[in-house]
């Protein structure tokens, strides 16, 4: 009835000190020569052609289809509505990785920082 409980016993470690981050510098500026393999990732720069061309044929084929839906809806071409939507539809998907692709590779063609051609997918 009177007893008491008690918690769990967790034993913490120590926090860190000044010395313990002196002592960290100190090791890594002897062993700075010395490169860890386990984090070293090299990427490819070798141009993805395949994947470029893919990029630009989505790019043309979506441009085209939205083009198409937006002739239907304003009656400069014949077609039903539910023919436009089908275009539109069909013009996003293709349109929209096709430009994301095409902007990167272009970048990257120009060197803008931050982009490489190793972001691209290769096929």
């Amino acid at each position: 009835m009177g007893e008491k409980r008690e918690g769990p016993r967790v034993r913490y470690s120590a926090l860190s000190t000044q010395e313990d981050v002196d002592n960290d510098r100190e090791f890594t500026s002897k062993n700075a020569h010395h490169e860890d393999l386990r984090y070293r990732f090299e990427l490819r720069e070798e141009i993805p052609w395949k994947s470029i061309a893919l990029a630009l044929f989505l790019l043309a084929f979506g441009s085209l289809f939205l083009v198409t839906s937006h002739f239907i809806f304003t009656a400069h071409m014949g077609g039903d509505s539910s023919q436009a939507y089908g275009f539109l539809v069909l013009g996003f998907l293709l349109f929209l990785p096709g430009f994301y692709e095409t902007r990167i590779a272009y970048y990257s063609w120009r060197g803008h920082k931050g982009y490489s051609f190793s972001r691209i997918p290769a096929y």
